[in-house]
């Protein structure tokens, strides 16, 4: 197993995987924010790589001394497997090599089944609503 950075030709994994572990709303809304995220620093995108196969992706973000990531998912036949912590880990030693001091992360309320993941990682669950606005349509 390989955590290493996004490359182009990794695009249609990566994508596959996240329409199949339902994180994809539509494909052109995602590559519009892989897109932005690679302009912005393409290092924070890591996929995980087994035998040739894109099998996991995460993709992050730093915003001064916090940051976040998002997107994290692996491929359903590989889930359970130790790769997502293996890309948590990874986007995590990246936020510290940049002096990150805090990770965020957000889940939906009603994907609580990963709750246990992210708790064995060390994360806590924050007693904060979050509240959005599409500016565009």
């Amino acid at each position: 197993m390989v955590i290493r950075s996004f490359r182009l030709g990794d695009y249609a994994a990566i994508t596959r995987i996240w329409q199949e572990t339902g994180l994809e709303k539509t494909e052109t809304e995602s590559l519009d924010a892989l897109a932005k995220q690679l302009a912005w620093d393409s290092e924070l995108v890591m996929v995980a790589e087994d035998e040739g196969e894109v099998v996991g992706v995460v993709v992050g973000t730093i915003d001064g001394t916090r940051a976040y990531f998002y997107r994290l998912a692996v491929h359903p036949s590989r889930q359970g497997s130790g790769i997502g912590r293996q890309l948590v880990e990874a986007i995590e030693n990246r936020f510290r090599q940049r002096g990150v001091n805090q990770v965020s992360i957000m889940v939906s309320q009603e994907n609580k089944k990963v709750l246990p993941f992210y708790n064995a990682l060390g994360y806590k669950l924050q007693n904060y609503v979050t509240l959005s606005k599409k500016l565009s349509s």
